[in-house]
């Protein structure tokens, strides 16, 4: 078994543009789910999704995902809003894959920059004789809606692959988790998966990489391929100035010492650190939020600290505050969360306690 190629990265935690938070709002708003609510975790604004140039902190999208599986978390919810993840979707690395000569060159080129993609669950892709494999790795995808995330990432990467080779068919498909709503995993994927599997895994026929896409074009991909590299080139420049905050706030223990201190610290006046901060799609306030969300989920998580000792350690004068903070992240209580996350992680393998009736969390 060979692994047809690495992902550019191995974690979903990669700066994002706002396509994919977009056309969840529009999901949602079909549905009669209120839009405004998958925005209120975040620091967007609707004007802002409308702008191709803003980019947006992996957390931000993630935090519209919760907010959209806790209104509706059902698999067929999942799955359908994976099949709207449509090949144009993706912009310019769409168009770089679709004009690529074969669905081998596209596979390539997508988990090259992989981090110009929409995904949470990370891909491996291996080639035997017999058969081509995509598994997605969820084990870093927080376990409230690892579920979820499995579903709707590869509904768009089967979809996705369905605008590049329109003949595609897959001939096997398992998941880790329990039996549910085998209807809409018919419609999603052309076929009955197996269910309670060791991993979430796609197996295709690899003679399948051979054939030519119809719209192929040597120059068009070639174009789409340097804007491609200059775009994850930027963003991933423009992610330094966040993950350098991230990391100084993660020294001080998710306290936050003021805007002032960390531009101190970091040589830039507060008005620099302020643009830069805006130019990379995010502001000091989410980033003191995002790394007091990861380090109270960690806290939590260990079971020896009580909500008022999590409190104290993230600098909240009061209990109160930040009990209000941490369901304003997740929509639920810390005291809910450690209790679920303690039973996702202690759940039989092949099984997800957030997972039980397939239908709901």
């Amino acid at each position: 078994m060979a692994e047809l190629a690495a992902p550019a990265v191995g974690d979903w935690d990669f700066p994002r543009g706002t396509a994919s938070i977009e056309l969840m709002t529009r999901f949602a708003a079909e549905r009669g789910l209120p839009a405004e609510k998958l925005l209120a975790a975040t620091t967007l604004s609707p004007e802002l999704l409308t702008d191709a140039g803003v980019q947006v902190d992996a957390r931000q999208e993630l935090a519209v995902v919760r907010a959209l599986s806790e209104l509706d978390g059902s698999d067929a919810t999942a799955l359908e809003l994976g099949s709207r993840y449509r090949v144009t979707t993706f912009g310019i690395f769409g168009f770089a894959c679709i004009s690529s000569p074969t669905l081998r060159d596209a596979m390539l080129f997508a988990l090259r920059y992989f981090d110009l993609s929409f995904a949470f669950c990370i891909p491996r892709v291996t080639l035997e004789s017999d058969r081509l494999t995509l598994e997605l790795d969820d084990t870093r995808v927080p376990a409230d809606v690892a579920r979820f995330l499995v579903l709707r990432d590869l509904a768009a990467i089967f979809t996705v692959m369905r605008d590049l080779l329109p003949e595609i068919a897959l001939d096997d498909l398992s998941f880790r988790h329990p039996a549910a709503a085998p209807d809409a995993y018919l419609t999603t994927f052309g076929l009955r998966p197996r269910f309670d599997a060791d991993a979430c895994r796609a197996t295709l026929d690899p003679e399948l990489l051979l054939l030519p896409l119809p719209q192929a074009n040597d120059q068009t991909v070639a174009l789409c391929a340097a804007q491609c590299e200059a775009l994850v080139t930027r963003r991933r420049q423009r992610s330094g100035i966040s993950q350098q905050v991230r990391e100084r706030l993660v020294r001080l223990g998710g306290v936050d010492a003021g805007m002032d201190e960390i531009a101190r610290q970091l040589t830039l006046s507060t008005r620099t650190l302020r643009r830069r901060l805006t130019e990379a799609g995010t502001s000091y306030r989410a980033l003191v939020d995002e790394v007091r969300h990861t380090l109270a989920e960690e806290l939590l998580d260990t079971g020896v600290l009580s909500v008022e000792d999590v409190a104290y350690r993230l600098g909240y004068a009061e209990a109160s505050s930040f009990i209000y903070a941490f369901k304003r992240w997740t929509g639920m209580t810390p005291a809910a969360f450690a209790r679920r996350f303690r039973a996702a992680r202690q759940a039989p393998p092949g099984r997800s306690a957030s997972a039980g009736s397939g239908s709901s969390r």
